[in-house]
């Protein structure tokens, strides 16, 4: 019963996480290393769920609500409270606005997640965990990126998530059922590092993050050109020359 119940376990794990990192975030700026950090493990233990639910076969509906709920907190919430202790509430009601919007986006992909098919080996939209690590590690950047910029990217990232551009997921890469037992010592070690550099971890975990973002982008801005391109060659072909 309790091997079943671990998969949920840990999406409470992410859920707890979440709301931890609220609280340090609140706690001034000196906390904002160890609120992103707190994000960052959340983003591992939302990594496990799924895989460990699979391994288990404990998947449930149960478990997938569960899941979509605690992300909202987490990667959606979260991250948004962060970066406006750290930038936004110096703009009064813009700040509110726009910290609302990102998690509202993020309550909308997984909205959408949830009813839709989606294509085989992607997502349609930056998914939410990527987008809150994303905007939680960026956050500590704020003495260095202009706020303008912080304010775009945070907008960025919000319509990513509810956009139509596809992203390749790696959450259905399996665990052998071997190897669950290594599941807790990822997350310790994890855990260990982030706590022992806490102002080093975060700030590489964005890097990749950033990445995968920038990569839909890529990918999609290569479509449409590809589509303007065919288009132009289907007009050509269409052209009647003149006698």
């Amino acid at each position: 019963m309790f091997v079943k119940a671990l998969p949920n376990m840990l999406t409470v794990g992410n859920l707890f996480l979440g709301v931890v990192a609220m609280i340090l975030a609140f706690q001034g700026n000196q906390y904002v290393d160890y609120a992103a950090i707190t994000v960052i493990v959340g983003m591992l233990l939302d990594g496990l769920d799924g895989r460990v639910a699979r391994m288990l076969n404990a998947q449930s509906e149960f478990g997938k609500e569960l899941d979509s709920l605690s992300d909202v907190i987490t990667f959606g919430v979260a991250p948004a409270f962060i970066m406006y202790v750290v930038a936004l509430q110096q703009l009064d009601v813009i700040g509110i606005i726009i910290t609302a919007i990102f998690p509202i986006c993020g309550a909308l992909r997984l909205a959408r997640f949830n009813v839709q098919a989606g294509v085989p080996g992607y997502f349609t939209g930056l998914p939410i965990t990527a987008a809150g690590g994303v905007l939680a590690t960026l956050a500590l950047y704020h003495e260095v990126f202009h706020l303008g910029l912080l304010l775009l990217s945070m907008l960025l990232l919000a319509f990513l998530m509810v956009s139509n551009v596809k992203y390749p997921n790696f959450k259905k890469v399996g665990i052998p059922k071997a190897a669950y037992w290594i599941t807790p010592i990822i997350v310790l070690v994890v855990v260990v590092v982030a706590v022992k550099f806490p102002s080093q971890f975060p700030k590489i975990v964005f890097l990749p993050l950033a990445l995968y973002a920038l990569y839909g982008i890529k990918k999609n801005v290569e479509f449409l050109f590809r589509k303007i391109k065919a288009r132009r060659e289907e007009r050509k072909t269409k052209t009647v020359p003149f006698d």
